[in-house]
């Protein structure tokens, strides 16, 4: 089955907002792995407005799934993904202040910044993946800088499916057909939830992993977090 990886940005943003431990997001990632989610996402950012760089240290002996941290790779990033060294690091081109990410990498233009990145990473055995959108360009960008895996930006497609346009999946299929087709691994996430991530699923070919933060935090808030996690695992098998 495909591998749920639930990003707990959210809770962060919610403890913070009061100062103090509560929610516990250390308890909220052993809870969540306890439900039977496959991993724990993070995505810390400069400001640490959800997410803090401490909190990535704190979680790593508590993380026993996969362990995967997002964010675009500064130096202050590059730091502390070698020196947490999760399972994954996912790059992407977050702009400073940027109120959630809203593009994938242009692969071609960054190429070289993202080979020694990547290399970088690889050294000290971290699997890497870059953020793109289903553009086969991109993807044989991708390929070119030597990551293992890509995650596909799906915030067109979630958009898409919630008009009814069930056509939006078509680039994504092609893209990950691209993918497949040069030894890429497929990831995927943004704006996936309940409504649309089985039709997702069904429809990518070679689909390992997605992450999954904003629309299952905020179904947990009515249907209760371990049913969410059951209902999403249900739903990827």
């Amino acid at each position: 089955m495909t591998k749920l990886s639930v990003n707990i940005n959210k809770l962060a943003t919610l403890r913070n907002a009061r100062g103090g431990n509560v929610p516990d997001i250390l308890k909220a990632a052993t809870d969540i792995q306890r439900f039977g989610a496959h991993g724990i996402t993070i995505h810390p950012r400069p400001d640490e407005r959800h997410i803090r760089y401490q909190d990535a240290r704190d979680l790593k002996p508590i993380v026993y799934t996969e362990f995967n941290i997002e964010g675009n790779p500064q130096h202050n990033f590059i730091d502390l993904v070698l020196e947490t060294k999760p399972d994954q690091v996912t790059l992407v081109p977050d702009a400073i202040g940027a109120i959630t990410s809203n593009a994938g990498w242009d692969t071609v233009k960054h190429k070289d910044y993202l080979i020694d990145v990547i290399a970088e990473f690889k050294r000290h055995n971290i699997r890497t993946s870059i953020f793109v959108d289903p553009v086969e360009a991109m993807i044989e960008g991708a390929k070119a800088t030597g990551t293992d895996r890509i995650e596909l930006y799906t915030e067109s497609f979630a958009h898409q499916y919630s008009l009814g346009n069930e056509k939006g999946i078509e680039p994504y299929v092609i893209a990950a057909k691209k993918a497949n087709e040069l030894g890429l691994g497929i990831n995927a996430g943004h704006d996936l939830s309940l409504e649309n991530i089985a039709f997702f699923k069904q429809n990518i070919p070679g689909l390992l992993e997605v992450s999954i933060g904003h629309a299952l935090i905020a179904e947990a808030i009515y249907l209760g977090l371990e049913n969410v996690v059951h209902q999403y695992l249900n739903k990827l098998k």
